[in-house]
């Protein structure tokens, strides 16, 4: 029993020791699996990571090769648009070039026609004179026979000659006396009419303020005015034809002036096309052309920089045009001259007859107002100063800046300070000061400190109402500097398409034009 009992314990130790030896595996087994487990986890959240970061990778170089192909597609549209654009522009010279070539080919053909009809016209002349020497030699040579046969009948009747001759010469003394009479009645009359005339142009030259080249510009251009004037009546009853539709016409393009390069150009196109037009003489169209410009200068939107543009296309085309709408600006405001007048009882029978002398209008039998005036004078003033800065690049301006440097010498040597000459000077130098200062530098710094020293001085001393706004404004000019900044509008804007389609390469920058506020200080 001891023995079997042993036996038994010791076999009971060795099943014990076997369950403890396969526990002890089974938990090395799964230890070692769940090592593995954990390793293959790690490794699969490590593949992850990598695929992740990869696929954000390839989004991120697929997003810089899609904006660089799309920067590369803009940049040839724009290229495109551009070489389009420089085609058209090139077609436009080419059919310009070729209406030019028209022109003076039917110019040349008018004029040997014109030739042609004169030495007709001469020939005719000298065979008509001929006939007419002809015809007086023979008229000559019968009185000579007349007066032959007339002396040898007084001859024969002297008696009755004495007699008829003696009271031929009665009447004759008496006819002379007469006439004698008349001539003296006469030279008095005019006499006291030349005097007249002599006091009346004797007052207004005391107070005319000017110089003597202004003026003798003005009277040219205003003869040229007066001499298409003259034309253009007599062509209108010549051809019996209202031409009213031609001018609506020019009047209705003007109207659509805006500040693009597209639309000047256009409306510079239209309006040469019709001063070409075989149904409408030239001369009327040139004449509606100047006169609708400078009336259109009233209009609160007018863009004054952009109907520059269109005035120095047009001009340099036909450059009458250009004498015709100066014209039409001096008798519109005399300080486009410039010149002033100053008023003198001895000069004007009234107060209204000197504003109107210096452009007043008269509406419903009344004179306009002060401040009305004032804001036509700057209308007119903006629109001279801002077509003698106007530069187009291959166009020459017949009124440019040299021309606008002799018009401010002029003025601030010959014209007062007033109210009404500082408006015109400031409206002057808003549009032209910066293009002045830019050719002429030091010159014009110092023309600024002559209008500071002298000019602003003497308004400063005046004691009108009205001036100490616009003194302000002057000063506040040049004490900022303003000369120093582009005026807004000045430069016309463009529109390419890759602009409206690419908005973020910022190929044409947005601009909005808005009018300053110009009457602010009357």
């Amino acid at each position: 029993m001891g023995e079997v009992g042993s036996v038994e314990g010791v076999l009971c130790e060795l099943t014990d020791e076997h369950e403890l030896d396969v526990k002890e595996e089974i938990r090395n087994r799964i230890s070692a699996l769940e090592s593995d487990l954990m390793g293959q986890s790690e490794k699969s959240s490590s593949a992850l990571t990598r695929v992740e970061r990869y696929r954000e990778a390839r989004w991120e170089m697929d997003r810089k090769l899609d904006t660089h192909y799309q920067r590369k597609i803009a940049e040839a549209l724009d290229n495109h648009l551009t070489a389009v654009q420089r085609d058209h522009e090139l077609r436009s010279q080419i059919e310009e070039r070729k209406i030019r070539s028209d022109a003076a080919y039917e110019e040349a053909k008018r004029k040997e026609k014109a030739l042609q009809e004169e030495k007709v016209r001469q020939e005719k002349a000298k065979v008509e004179s001929e006939a007419r020497l002809r015809a007086e030699e023979a008229k000559s040579a019968a009185l000579e026979a007349e007066r032959r046969e007339a002396k040898e009948a007084a001859e024969r009747e002297a008696t009755e000659t004495s007699t008829r001759a003696a009271s031929g010469v009665a009447q004759e003394e008496a006819a002379r006396s007469q006439i004698d009479a008349n001539s003296r009645t006469s030279n008095e009359s005019k006499g006291f009419a030349s005097d007249a005339a002599k006091k009346s142009q004797s007052a207004i030259g005391n107070v005319l303020r000017a110089a003597e080249s202004a003026l003798n510009l003005e009277q040219g251009r205003l003869q040229k005015f007066k001499e298409i004037d003259e034309r253009n009546q007599a062509l209108r009853l010549t051809y019996n034809k209202d031409f009213s539709s031609f001018e609506r016409h020019i009047a209705r393009l003007i109207r659509q002036i805006s500040g693009t390069k597209e639309i000047v150009s256009e409306k510079s196109h239209d309006i040469f096309k019709i001063f070409n037009d075989p149904l409408c003489p030239q001369s009327i169209s040139i004449a509606a052309f100047a006169k609708k410009v400078v009336s259109r200068c009233e209009s609160p939107e007018y863009d004054v920089f952009a109907c520059g543009h269109v005035i120095v296309l047009v001009t340099s085309q036909v450059p009458l045009a250009m004498d015709l709408l100066l014209a039409e600006l001096h008798r519109a405001c005399i300080y486009t001259v410039p010149k002033h007048i100053i008023y003198s009882k001895s000069a004007f029978k009234s107060k209204e007859a000197y504003y109107k002398a210096i452009g007043y209008k008269e509406r419903d039998g009344k004179i306009e107002s002060v401040e009305d005036y004032l804001k036509r004078l700057d209308s007119y003033m903006r629109l001279y100063g801002a077509l003698i800065q106007t530069e187009v690049e291959g166009v020459q301006n017949l009124h440019g800046l040299k021309e606008g440097w002799a018009w401010i010498a002029r003025f601030l040597n010959t014209l007062p300070a007033n109210r009404y000459t500082a408006v015109a000077l400031y409206a002057f130098l808003q549009m032209a000061g910066f293009a002045l200062f830019r050719k002429y530098k030091s010159q014009f710094m110092k023309m600024l400190s002559i209008i500071s020293n002298n000019f602003l001085e003497v308004l400063k001393a005046r004691e009108e109402s009205g001036l100490r706004a616009i003194i302000v404004e002057i000063q506040s000019y040049m004490e900022d500097k303003r000369f120093l900044k582009e005026p807004e509008g000045r430069a016309l804007r463009g529109s390419l398409l890759s602009s409206v389609l690419v908005p973020e390469q910022n190929y044409q920058q947005s601009y909005h034009h808005q009018p300053p506020n110009r009457y602010s200080y009357y």
